[in-house]
């Protein structure tokens, strides 16, 4: 994998409600940048979310339209949210981790890939893209977990 940007931000609130919102699919498009659509098209193997479970996404990078799908490779909740990829245009490994804080819950999100077709050639733009979108993304899931 070339592709391996992470961002992290201390969120003043406990673990289990940024964690509760956060691994829920029903609000990666309220919170993460680019996701226009989430839908869970495949329930894990003991129903509902969790391991074996896909999340099907559509969003837009770089002005262009990306279906991909996402699967669950781990789950614990409040602490962890491993998901691969199993569709789509580039390999990618996406973990949230969430642990205590003095200050409340330190949030982190790291994006793995490689980059297929198009994004090989935009590579470099690719990774600062990301990474900007993950501190974006950290920033509007405490904003929005404030407001609540």
């Amino acid at each position: 994998m070339t592709i391996d940007v992470s961002a992290e931000r201390v969120i003043p609130l406990p673990p289990e409600r940024v964690a509760e919102y956060a691994m829920d699919w029903r609000h990666d498009a309220e919170w993460n940048q680019g996701i226009r659509v989430a839908e869970l098209t495949r329930e894990a193997d003991a129903g509902g979310f969790g391991v074996g479970a896909e999340v099907t996404r559509t969003a837009y990078f770089l002005g262009r339209r990306i279906d991909y799908v996402m699967r669950v490779a781990a789950y614990e909740p409040p602490r962890l949210l491993d998901m691969i990829s199993v569709a789509g245009p580039m390999p990618m490994h996406v973990t949230y981790a969430f642990e205590r804080d003095p200050r409340g819950t330190l949030a982190r999100i790291r994006v793995r890939g490689g980059e297929g077709g198009f994004y090989r050639l935009a590579a470099p733009l690719l990774a600062r893209q990301v990474r900007s979108s993950l501190g974006k993304d950290l920033r509007d899931l405490e904003h929005r977990l404030s407001r609540q």
